[in-house]
């Protein structure tokens, strides 16, 4: 490989690691406070069982998907068409 095709490779890599930290951002920070309130709410009603921290925590996640999806999809959509478009510059 050229010193060109060594730094678009290195781009791409640093470029998908950032995506895949924006991609999965909304997701945990939706079920890291979902559980945070479910475990206050454990703590001061003393009740402790999995599921009551489990299944909210999924809830949470699935509608936040479902409402960033399109977001989501098209950052991820756009990354692979600039990654495939780049394919042929690299040899």
């Amino acid at each position: 490989m050229t010193l060109f095709g060594d730094a678009l490779v290195l781009r791409a890599v640093r470029e998908g690691l950032i995506l895949v930290l924006l991609l999965s951002g909304p997701p945990l920070a939706a079920s890291l406070v979902t559980g945070f309130v479910i475990g206050l709410l454990q703590a001061a009603t003393q009740i402790q069982d999995a599921t009551l921290a489990f299944v909210p925590k999924l809830v949470v996640v699935l509608l936040v998907l479902a409402a960033m999806g399109p977001v989501l999809g098209a950052a991820l959509v756009r990354f692979s068409q600039a990654l495939f478009l780049a394919v042929g510059a690299v040899r």
